[in-house]
């Protein structure tokens, strides 16, 4: 099966619009006030607006307040939600909305009970754990610890680039996975070069 590739942190409609180009299956937009790659609504809906149909369009949020997340939700058409932080699987599903859980990976976690735990996520992203950090941290983590056969679509993430991703798909055979730093010129601002070269090592690593 086709690993699909969501390209994260988008902040302007041209990197939106070349990440679909070069073939990415959702963009994420970061609706979190501390991430360099942070948008509000209006920078949302104006690189919404410049996407192709059929790519999907991916809301991040952190320990939001539920107010928060419906105030995007009310001005933002979102596809998929995604916490990656503490959130409950009740907060989770509380807005009627599909989404996917982040499980950072710190040492001990046990990835069965967090599938069942989140069961009606539409799957799981697997991100690298480093303390006081919510994600974007640069780093990989131990791919030989995701087991195989998990009863939930995975999505890897965590320091991937170009480099290295190849090797990630072809360790892991995750459904998707995940790119922000990775193909960055600065934060928030995305290389087409970078977006390019990681879609084609994805593509490389296809049976």
């Amino acid at each position: 099966m086709r690993t699909r590739i969501k390209i994260c942190g988008i902040t302007r409609p041209e990197d939106g619009l070349e990440a679909a180009r070069l073939g990415a299956d959702a963009i994420g937009l970061v609706f979190y006030g501390a991430s360099p790659r942070h948008v509000t609504p209006a920078q949302a809906q104006a690189v919404l607006a410049a996407l192709p149909p059929f790519v999907t369009r991916v809301g991040l949020f952190v320990d939001a307040a539920e107010a928060e997340v419906r105030a995007v939700l009310d001005a933002v058409a979102l596809d998929l939600l995604q916490f990656h932080g503490n959130e409950t699987p009740q907060y989770c599903a509380s807005f009627g909305r599909p989404y996917i859980k982040v499980v950072r990976m710190r040492e001990g976690v046990d990835l069965a009970t967090e599938v069942e735990r989140y069961c009606a996520a539409q799957g799981l992203l697997l991100d690298t754990f480093q303390p006081g950090t919510p994600g974007g941290t640069g780093s990989a983590f131990d791919w030989g610890r995701v087991p195989q056969g998990l009863a939930k679509p995975i999505i890897l993430a965590g320091g991937l680039t170009a480099d290295n991703v190849a090797a990630a798909v072809r360790r892991v055979r995750p459904y998707a996975v995940d790119v922000s730093g990775g193909v960055e010129q600065t934060k928030g601002i995305k290389s087409a070069a970078k977006m390019a070269a990681f879609i084609r090592g994805v593509e490389s690593a296809q049976d």
